[in-house]
Parts: structure tokens; C-alpha cells; sequence
């Protein structure tokens, strides 16, 4: 399954990244002595993945003019990531500090994102058509807009200006309600909609943003709602999520869902990947973007939409063995995990 991706056009990322500050081990926030410090965000998650599967990634941000942006820009480059796109300026580098979960108990989350030279930028910074060069692809998430008014208006206004270059873009509907409220987030997921190519957004996310009435998980359900999405919008050529089914902090079972559509607003066909029990858990975190990242390698390298959605499913589950919030796996090692079958629940 091998795939040549050299000389394609390069993969552009746009997002916040942070500085993570974690403590595991059984160890809660409350009694930390000491903090492993990762470094990630959404899209830069995804644009690291792409970029170890073999793909020209670039990432645009905004760190502080500190070490700690140095930090940012050393992390970008050692991941084979294009980081001339990284402004520098503004107050601070937003942080959050994650006390990881074990057994039954979950993982917990406290944010010092407030006032980041990311989250504070008013207007676009950047040069948009050198921004855009060369570009094949644009991915951002909602986490974007979700960082304040500005961002929400920043947001819609770069993606329509990589539609309107004929660039395909990429959005991850990635609520977070620590940021903003859920008809927030759907009604910017309606501004954004009728510039995307390739989404990711669960069944529930779209019955939302279509009005449609909110239904159990059933792979019918999917369907019904993915179809109901490209009728509406038909520029969106491909969908996908993934089920996670979780015993434990420890212990999960997953399977990954990819929906393609022609573009003509015809029904499309749903691609569903083995189901992989995830036991034990090193680092969650990132294994959404991972996944993300598997999905659009296989839509760039053009594999069969079964074959993407497999190897999608294996990055994720992978992802889940490493500690920080990036996948480290090349494509070549992705695959020979596919072929082990290693953990596939039976």
C-alpha cells in the first residue's frame, strides 16, 4: 500500500499550537512536583503526521518572540514540518496542563490559553496569496473560530480565499466546550460548509448543523445524515469519524468511518475500518488528529476509500502508544502495523 507522495503540492496547516505541561503515573494536577512539556494543537498534529507519511507540510501560527516560541519552531522543523508560515510577536504562548487518566478515571484538562499571540491577532497577518502559494490543500479546525470573534471572522475569511484559488479545503468540526457554546460552534460550522472539501464531523455534528433530529449511533444514521450533508452541499467529497467505544481510560475499541461522494450531490458510499481494541493507553491526546492525518493521506495519495480508512484507523490506533500529542510513525511503519493485526478485536 506503499504510496510515492513526493513532488505532490504541499499541505498547508493553520492553527494554535500550545505548550503542554502533563503529569501520569496515578500522579493528580493538584500534587504535581514536575511536568513532562510536549508540544502540540490540532492542526499542527495533523500537519506533523502528514509530513512523517511523506507529504511537503507546512504549518502557520503565531508564538511569542521567547524561547518558548523558539521551542515551538524547533518542534515544527525536527517533525519535517514548513515552519516560515510561524509568526512571531504578541504576549505569550497559551498552555495546558493535562493530568492523565488511568483505570476508570478519566483524563483532566486546565487551560492557560487566554491572551496567546495566537488567540489575540485582530485582523490576517499574513500575505494571503504567499500564504496560499503553491498550496493543494488548506486544513483548520474549529478550534479556530472558536478562540474569540476576531478568529471566527479570520477563520471563514481564509478558508473562502483558498476556495476561491480552487484550493481544496479541509475542516474538523473538533468541538471544544471549554471554548464556546455547541449552537456557537454549529453555526460557525454552517458559515464554513459551503467552502469544504473534505470534513471531519460525526453523525450527530451534521444531523445539527442540518436541523435534522438527533438520533442514536447506527451506521444507517450516518449514512442517512452524510447523504442528507453532500445533497445540501455538494462540494464536500468525502466525510469521515471514528467510533470510540471506551472500557477504560485504558482500554478502547475503535473503528474509523470515511463516507465519499462524487460531487454531484448524489448519495455517496460509507468505508468502515476493522474495529481495534487500544489496551493499554499510553497518551489519548492527538490520536484524533492522527487519524485526521491517515485520512487525508489516503484522499491525497488516492487510495481506494477502504484502504484509506484502514490505514487512517492503524495511525490513530498507534498514536495511542506514544506519549505527546504527535503521531511519530512513517507511512511505511503504519502499514506494516496494518498487516501484524496486532489488538484487532475479534
Amino acid at each position: 500500500m506503499a504510496v510515492d507522495v513526493t513532488g505532490r503540492e504541499k499541505v498547508l496547516a493553520l492553527g494554535e499550537i500550545m505548550c503542554r505541561l502533563s503529569v501520569g503515573g496515578g500522579v493528580r494536577l493538584a500534587d504535581a512536583a514536575s511536568f513532562d512539556a510536549h508540544y502540540g494543537g490540532a492542526e499542527a498534529n495533523v500537519a506533523i503526521s502528514l509530513a512523517n507519511f511523506g507529504h511537503d507540510a507546512a504549518f502557520a501560527t503565531k508564538v511569542p518572540e521567547n524561547p518558548l516560541g523558539d521551542a515551538v519552531v524547533r518542534h515544527l522543523r525536527r517533525n519535517g514540518v514548513d515552519a516560515s508560515q510561524v509568526l512571531r510577536g504578541g504576549a505569550r504562548l497559551g498552555t495546558y496542563y493535562l493530568e492523565i487518566g488511568a483505570a476508570n478515571r478519566g483524563s483532566v484538562a486546565v487551560y492557560d490559553r487566554a491572551g496567546s499571540s495566537f488567540a489575540t491577532m485582530a485582523s490576517c497577518e499574513w500575505d494571503v496569496d504567499e500564504l496560499l502559494s503553491d498550496v493543494g490543500l488548506f486544513h483548520v479546525t474549529g478550534i479556530c473560530p472558536a478562540l474569540s470573534a476576531s478568529w471566527r471572522a479570520l477563520t471563514l475569511e481564509l478558508v473562502r480565499a483558498a476556495a476561491e484559488r480552487g484550493i481544496p479545503v479541509s475542516y474538523d468540526v473538533n468541538f471544544r466546550g471549554k471554548l464556546w457554546t455547541w449552537d456557537e460552534c454549529m453555526d460557525a460550522f454552517r458559515d464554513v460548509l459551503p467552502h469544504v472539501t473534505y470534513l471531519a464531523a460525526s453523525w450527530g455534528d451534521v444531523q445539527s448543523a442540518l436541523g435534522l433530529a438527533r438520533t442514536p449511533w447506527s451506521e444507517g444514521a450516518m449514512v442517512a445524515a452524510y447523504d442528507a450533508l453532500v445533497a445540501a452541499h455538494p462540494g464536500v467529497r468525502a466525510i469521515y469519524c471514528t467510533r470510540r467505544v471506551a472500557h477504560s481510560s485504558s482500554s478502547n475499541d475503535l473503528t474509523g468511518y470515511l463516507y465519499t461522494a462524487d460531487g454531484t450531490g448524489a448519495a455517496g458510499s460509507l468505508a468502515r475500518s476493522r474495529t481495534w481494541h487500544v489496551e493499554p493507553i499510553v497518551d489519548r491526546v492527538g490520536g484524533g488528529d492522527a487519524f485526521a492525518g491517515g485520512v487525508l493521506h489516503g484522499l491525497l495519495a488516492e487510495m481506494a476509500p477502504a484502504d484509506a480508512i484502514e490505514f487512517a484507523a492503524a495511525a490513530s490506533v498507534l498514536k495511542h502508544s506514544v506519549a505527546g500529542d504527535a503521531n511519530r510513525f512513517t507511512a511505511a511503519e503504519v502499514t506494516d502495523f496494518m498487516a501484524s493485526g496486532a489488538d484487532v478485536k475479534r
